[in-house]
């Protein structure tokens, strides 16, 4: 690649392990790298790093959706080891994306990251990052796609510990009172779904195609019988069966009478292009719920 120059397509990866270690029942990844490379050229900003300098450390606060300084990258050329008090987590090749869990989500950096190769990368902040959602809408989805697998993979690691108890996450007003109307208005006005207290709204394992809004009540999300989150209005749940069309990773039970929004995957897409703080509402959910999951597996919670 010549310098400075980003015209073309990433840098081949080197190759990974050929030995697939995914779960038979997991997924293939929907992350597409020549679809990420033309979602940050919309409006990213070329950055260079000499190899030892480190883009971000764990623990770093970003201090806010995008706030200054703040930014995700997709790695043009080189090479980016991340790590964890010291111990390696995962090499990023070019064509991939780093830096996105704790920008969009809006905690501390769960990793460091630090340049093993000259490296060459486009950075988006919030601005660009708009920019680019609304042209192309379809990158939200498969940036929730690869959330989602990795979440699949904590959950199952979770039920596999056999934990009697975790520490549940409440989930709510991930999309706000205007966004919620505007949200209503762009379905059509349609009347909420309802279920009384005690009903399973969606069962582990079940095919499913499109995701919930709660906007009443409070909805139990429970994996093997083990409650991890409890929805509130404002809140989302089963949208990783609307990204990746498989079995649902996890039962909802109203806990008391509750009621929902239906969001089908083409609606999703419609209204991330004309709305596209919905798709990073809804990313933003998406990543709250691995950092947590994460958190447990990682603090033996009891």
């Amino acid at each position: 690649m010549e310098d400075l120059d980003f015209s073309g397509t990433a840098a081949e990866p080197a190759k990974k392990p050929a030995t697939d270690t995914r779960p038979k029942s997991e997924p293939v990844s929907l992350y597409e790298p020549a679809l990420a490379l033309k979602f940050f050229r919309v409006a990213g900003t070329l950055e260079q790093f000499p190899a030892g300098k480190q883009i971000f450390v764990e623990e770093e606060k970003p201090g806010g959706f995008f706030s200054k300084g703040a930014s995700i990258y997709l790695l043009l050329d080189g090479e980016v080891a991340l790590t964890l008090k010291g111990k390696p987590l995962e090499l990023v090749l070019p064509g991939e994306i780093f830096g996105e869990m704790a920008t969009i989500a809006d905690i501390p950096r769960s990793a460091t990251a630090t340049v093993r190769k000259n490296c060459k990368v486009l950075a988006l902040d919030e601005k660009k990052f708009l920019q680019s959602m609304q042209q192309m809408p379809d990158f939200a989805l498969m940036l929730m796609s690869v959330m989602a697998q990795r979440l699949r993979r904590s959950l199952a690691k979770l039920a596999a510990a056999k934990k009697t108890s975790v520490e549940a996450l409440t989930h709510k007003n991930t999309l706000d009172k205007k966004m919620l109307a505007d949200l209503q208005r762009e379905l059509g006005d349609p009347l909420p779904a309802t279920a009384a207290a005690g009903a399973t709204v969606v069962t582990q394992g079940a095919v499913g195609a499109c995701m919930f809004v709660a906007t009443e009540g409070r909805i139990a999300i429970s994996v093997d019988g083990l409650v991890v989150e409890h929805v509130e209005p404002g809140g989302v749940f089963g949208e990783m069966a609307l990204i990746d069309r498989s079995g649902r990773s996890a039962t909802a039970t109203a806990e008391m009478d509750s009621a929902w929004l239906l969001i089908a995957r083409n609606d999703f897409l419609a209204m991330v292009k004309s709305k596209p703080a919905l798709g990073i509402a809804l990313l933003r959910s998406t990543s709250a719920r691995v950092q947590h999951i994460d958190k447990l597996l990682r603090d033996g919670a009891p």
